[in-house]
């Protein structure tokens, strides 16, 4: 399964969901709403969630090790693109 499309819209909340990805696999299936989080050790990939009662569970997630960090690293490089895009923008004025 390869990793086809990675898209990412940003969050400029100030809080700490800096941005939200869709990750597109074989050019067949997506999965939208996986989100960019600050913890207090850096930047983590949380999958889609929703509640249940007081917690919240994964609407979708990999199930080994491997496919999450191969997620994780595609969103992330697709996340500091934008931000070095974002970065190297003229302001409007």
């Amino acid at each position: 399964m390869d990793i086809t499309d990675v898209r990412i819209r940003t969050m400029d909340s100030g809080g700490r969901m800096k941005a939200v990805a869709s990750v597109t696999f074989d050019d067949e299936f997506v999965v939208h709403d996986i989100k960019i989080v600050e913890g207090e050790k850096g930047l983590f990939v949380a999958m889609p969630s929703k509640r249940v009662g007081d917690t919240f569970k994964d609407v979708a997630h990999p199930l080994v090790a491997s496919t999450r960090k191969k997620i994780s690293d595609a969103i992330f490089e697709k996340y500091q693109d934008v931000q070095e895009s974002a970065d190297s923008e003229p302001l409007q004025v």
